[in-house]
This record gives C-alpha cells, structure tokens and sequence, in this order.
C-alpha cells in the first residue's frame, strides 16, 4: 500500500457526532482535513487506489449519520476558510461558515447575504444545497463556483439560472469538489444591513433553532401542499413529540432536536413517523432536506419499530 504523502494528521474511527449539528453518529474509520488544495487531491486519489469510498464534510448540517459510521474516507473542508473582497465580488472558501461571511459582507457594507446569517452551514455545503430561507437562494447572489472536476483538474463554473431549482444545484448530479465560491453582492449601509440580519436571527432564536442540536428543517417545503410542511406537520400534532431522545421541536415542527442522548436511529424513526402520519391524513409525499449518511443497511438495530411508535 502506497503511504499517503500529505502533512495533515489522518485519524482513525472519528466520532462523527463530533462534526455535526444533530451531535449524533458513529464513527467514520477515516477522517481527514487537508489543508489546502494539492492535500486533498493527494488524499482523495489515495482513496481511490484503495478503493475506498470518499464523503466530503462541511459544517455537518443537513446530514444524520447512522450510529454505524462511514465507511471510508471522510474529508473535512474545513481548512478552505479564505474569504476576500474584490469591489462587491466576495469570494469565500468552501469550508468557511455561510453566517460568518454574511458578517464580514456586511463589515464591507455589502448587501445580500444577509438572509443566511446565523444559518447553520458551510458555503460549499450551502452552494450545493442551494440553501434557501426568507424567500431568497444562494443562487440569487452566486456568480461563480471554483472545483476539481472527476479528473481532479481545477475548473470554473458560471451560474446559470436554469441550473438551479428550489434547494436544487447541478452540483448535486456530480462528483465535482466544490472549493470556493464567488458571491455578486450590492453596495449598501452597514447600519441597515446589520438591523436585516439581527432580525432574521431573532426569527431562528424564536423557532428555537438554537435551543438543541438539530439540523434545521427536515423536510422541504412544497408549493402544491397550499401551506408550509412546518405547519402541516404541526395540524398533526406533532409539536413536542418525542422517541427516545428526538423530539419535534415545540417551536416549529418542522425541526427534529436531539434533547442530549438521541440516537441517530431515533432521529430517523421520527422521521419516518411523521411521513408516515402526512402520508395518510393528506396524501401528501414528503421530501427531505436532510441526508443519509454512511451505514445505515442495519440500523434497525439502534431504532424503534413501528408498532411501538403507532
């Protein structure tokens, strides 16, 4: 086996709760932060000649990791926290957090950012999510997205609006690396910008975002319901609904929490609870925000079963 030659430490079975925002999972065999971009290729064509699989890691919200683990490499982005100005260009880091530069935007007196400040969340995984929240995606304000490509060669992509969809991006239907991202904001007032952002932090605060370990929402909204998921999920009584250590949040029902000892299993029977319940009173299928990760063919195991939840 070729030694990997990199400078930054490789660690062995990582806690995976450790890395993200439900505080819940196994443990992931390997784990890595390269530190700048010549790293990570050195470490994802290690992986490849060891037929290992590869996740990439950002801030770890909108994923629940299975109390299995992962299989494979885990490679945080984390160390790619560049974020500089060019006039109102703004060009940050995938591994830096999206609320921190919505901050230093408005430092610049630069507008547009401000509807994900205090969102938890990187700005590779906030660009390939296409995170959206207040009405606004970050496709709106995106201009350009630097990546290694499945060769692992540098490229550039050019925002095209047809690309991108509600919580959709075409980074989503590849393999492509994501390591910085170029924003098109405004000139505005500081003054201003900062009284848009504290209000929509105050929202999260009054959702009780920040209470428990969650991820944010669950599910996606959907035009065709005729309301939001939250409160279809919430004419169903599901607010303060708890299994184990999970509960829907009593502030919004469409936020799972870990109440301290949650499993990752109990995470997803209420997930499934609540698709279930939706299922029958409405028709309606729900879909999730929040992504599966790592082994989870066996996680029956940590979860519970139907008949004692129905």
């Amino acid at each position: 086996m070729r030694k990997i030659n990199i400078k930054s430490i490789m660690k062995y079975n990582e806690p995976m709760s450790e890395h993200t925002t439900f505080r819940v999972g196994g443990n992931a065999d390997i784990f890595l932060r390269p530190q700048n971009v010549p790293e990570l290729v050195e470490a994802v064509l290690w992986a490849k000649e060891q037929n290992l699989p590869v996740f990439l890691l950002g801030e770890g919200a909108n994923i629940l990791v299975s109390e299995r683990g992962i299989r494979g490499m885990v490679i945080d982005t984390g160390a790619f926290r560049d974020c500089t100005f060019e006039d109102t260009l703004c060009i940050a880091g995938a591994g830096v957090r999206i609320s921190d530069v919505s901050f230093e935007a408005m430092e610049k007196a630069l507008a547009g950012m401000e509807f994900l400040y205090s969102m938890p969340g990187s700005v590779g995984g906030s660009v390939w999510m296409n995170a959206r929240c207040y009405g606004k995606s970050v496709s709106d304000i995106l201009e350009y997205v630097d990546f290694l490509d499945e060769n692992l060669n540098t490229s550039r992509y050019y925002t095209q609006k047809g690309d991108f969809g509600y919580k959709k991006s075409p980074f989503q239907r590849t393999s492509y690396i994501i390591l910085k991202a170029g924003f098109r904001l405004s000139a505005g007032e500081s003054g201003e910008i900062r009284s848009r952002m504290e209000r929509y932090r105050m929202d999260r605060i009054k959702k009780g975002q920040f209470l428990y370990p969650c991820a944010g929402s669950v599910f996606k909204n959907n035009r065709s319901f005729g309301k939001p998921t939250g409160e279809i999920i919430d004419s169903l009584g599901f607010k303060g609904y708890t299994l184990g250590g999970a509960r829907v949040s009593p502030y919004h029902a469409n936020f799972i929490v870990n109440t301290g000892s949650a499993t990752a299993g109990e995470v997803l029977s209420l997930i499934e609870l609540i698709e279930r319940k939706v299922k029958r009173q409405f028709g309606f299928e729900l879909e999730r925000e929040i992504i599966l990760v790592g082994d989870w063919e066996e996680e029956n195991e940590n979860s519970i079963s139907k008949r004692d939840i129905e």
